[in-house]
Protein backbone atom coordinates (compact mmCIF):
# COMPACT_ATOMS: atom_id res chain seq x y z
CA UNK A 1 0.00 0.00 0.00
CA UNK A 2 1.26 3.48 -0.89
CA UNK A 3 1.82 6.07 1.76
CA UNK A 4 0.52 9.61 1.37
CA UNK A 5 4.00 11.09 1.57
CA UNK A 6 6.12 11.24 -1.58
CA UNK A 7 9.85 10.67 -1.51
CA UNK A 8 11.97 13.55 -2.84
CA UNK A 9 12.37 11.79 -6.19
CA UNK A 10 8.67 10.88 -6.41
CA UNK A 11 7.99 14.58 -5.95
CA UNK A 12 9.93 15.19 -9.17
CA UNK A 13 7.75 12.59 -10.90
CA UNK A 14 4.51 14.14 -9.61
CA UNK A 15 5.73 17.60 -10.59
CA UNK A 16 6.59 16.31 -14.07
CA UNK A 17 3.03 15.17 -14.69
CA UNK A 18 1.51 18.26 -13.08
CA UNK A 19 3.66 20.41 -15.39
CA UNK A 20 2.37 18.49 -18.42
CA UNK A 21 -1.19 19.23 -17.27
CA UNK A 22 -0.31 22.92 -16.75
CA UNK A 23 1.35 22.97 -20.18
CA UNK A 24 -1.92 21.83 -21.74
CA UNK A 25 -3.93 24.30 -19.63
CA UNK A 26 -1.77 27.31 -20.51
CA UNK A 27 -1.82 26.17 -24.14
CA UNK A 28 -5.60 26.26 -24.00
CA UNK A 29 -5.60 29.81 -22.65
CA UNK A 30 -3.03 31.00 -25.19
CA UNK A 31 -4.75 29.06 -27.97
CA UNK A 32 -8.08 30.76 -27.35
CA UNK A 33 -6.49 34.05 -28.38
CA UNK A 34 -3.77 33.14 -30.87
CA UNK A 35 -5.93 34.11 -33.85
CA UNK A 36 -6.06 37.75 -32.68
CA UNK A 37 -3.08 39.44 -34.31
CA UNK A 38 -3.00 42.26 -31.77
CA UNK A 39 -3.31 40.01 -28.69
CA UNK A 40 -0.63 40.85 -26.11
CA UNK A 41 0.85 43.37 -28.51
CA UNK A 42 1.11 41.14 -31.59
CA UNK A 43 2.88 37.90 -32.43
CA UNK A 44 6.42 39.22 -32.05
CA UNK A 45 5.81 41.35 -28.97
CA UNK A 46 7.81 40.84 -25.79
CA UNK A 47 4.78 39.88 -23.64
CA UNK A 48 3.50 37.34 -26.15
CA UNK A 49 6.94 35.77 -26.61
CA UNK A 50 7.40 35.45 -22.84
CA UNK A 51 3.95 33.91 -22.41
CA UNK A 52 4.76 31.34 -25.10
CA UNK A 53 8.08 30.63 -23.37
CA UNK A 54 6.28 30.15 -20.05
CA UNK A 55 3.83 27.75 -21.68
CA UNK A 56 6.58 25.69 -23.29
CA UNK A 57 8.65 25.71 -20.09
CA UNK A 58 5.93 23.66 -18.41
CA UNK A 59 6.44 20.87 -20.94
CA UNK A 60 10.23 21.14 -21.11
CA UNK A 61 10.79 21.21 -17.37
CA UNK A 62 8.21 18.50 -16.87
CA UNK A 63 10.30 16.30 -19.15
CA UNK A 64 13.50 17.29 -17.28
CA UNK A 65 11.92 16.25 -13.97
CA UNK A 66 10.69 13.00 -15.52
CA UNK A 67 14.20 12.30 -16.87
CA UNK A 68 15.62 12.98 -13.42
CA UNK A 69 13.18 10.57 -11.78
CA UNK A 70 13.96 7.83 -14.32
CA UNK A 71 17.68 8.45 -13.79
CA UNK A 72 17.35 7.98 -10.02
CA UNK A 73 15.41 4.75 -10.55
CA UNK A 74 18.04 3.45 -12.97
CA UNK A 75 20.95 4.42 -10.72
CA UNK A 76 19.28 3.00 -7.65
CA UNK A 77 21.26 5.41 -5.52
CA UNK A 78 20.40 8.10 -3.08
CA UNK A 79 22.88 10.67 -2.01
CA UNK A 80 23.48 14.26 -1.16
CA UNK A 81 24.13 15.23 -4.76
CA UNK A 82 20.84 13.68 -5.93
CA UNK A 83 18.94 15.37 -3.10
CA UNK A 84 20.45 18.68 -4.25
CA UNK A 85 19.55 17.87 -7.85
CA UNK A 86 15.96 17.04 -6.90
CA UNK A 87 15.53 20.37 -5.14
CA UNK A 88 17.24 22.25 -7.98
CA UNK A 89 14.95 20.75 -10.60
CA UNK A 90 11.84 21.44 -8.51
CA UNK A 91 12.80 25.05 -7.75
CA UNK A 92 13.77 25.67 -11.36
CA UNK A 93 10.58 24.13 -12.72
CA UNK A 94 8.44 26.29 -10.47
CA UNK A 95 10.45 29.48 -10.92
CA UNK A 96 10.85 29.38 -14.73
CA UNK A 97 7.20 29.75 -15.80
CA UNK A 98 6.62 32.21 -12.95
CA UNK A 99 9.51 34.34 -14.19
CA UNK A 100 8.31 34.10 -17.79
CA UNK A 101 4.75 35.19 -17.05
CA UNK A 102 5.78 37.85 -14.49
CA UNK A 103 8.43 39.32 -16.80
CA UNK A 104 5.96 39.38 -19.71
CA UNK A 105 3.96 42.01 -17.84
CA UNK A 106 6.67 43.49 -15.59
CA UNK A 107 9.89 43.56 -17.69
CA UNK A 108 11.98 44.93 -14.80
CA UNK A 109 11.67 41.49 -13.16
CA UNK A 110 13.94 39.98 -15.84
CA UNK A 111 16.90 39.54 -13.42
CA UNK A 112 14.79 36.99 -11.52
CA UNK A 113 15.57 34.51 -14.31
CA UNK A 114 18.81 33.93 -12.43
CA UNK A 115 16.83 31.82 -9.92
CA UNK A 116 15.53 29.14 -12.30
CA UNK A 117 18.69 29.12 -14.40
CA UNK A 118 21.01 28.58 -11.42
CA UNK A 119 18.64 26.04 -9.83
CA UNK A 120 18.34 24.00 -13.01
CA UNK A 121 22.07 24.19 -13.68
CA UNK A 122 22.83 23.01 -10.14
CA UNK A 123 20.40 20.12 -10.61
CA UNK A 124 21.98 19.10 -13.89
CA UNK A 125 25.54 19.33 -12.58
CA UNK A 126 24.68 17.34 -9.43
CA UNK A 127 22.96 14.64 -11.50
CA UNK A 128 25.86 14.47 -13.94
CA UNK A 129 28.28 14.21 -11.01
CA UNK A 130 26.33 11.28 -9.56
CA UNK A 131 26.34 9.51 -12.94
CA UNK A 132 30.07 9.87 -13.62
CA UNK A 133 31.22 8.88 -10.14
CA UNK A 134 29.75 5.37 -10.47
Amino acid sequence: MRTATLSPFETNLALAWLWVVLGFATGLVLGLNFHREDWLGGYGSFPRRLCRLGHISFFGLGVVNLMFYVTTVMLGTKGTSLDLASRGFIIGAIAMPLCCFATAFFPKLRPLFLIPVLSLTAGAVATFWEIIKI
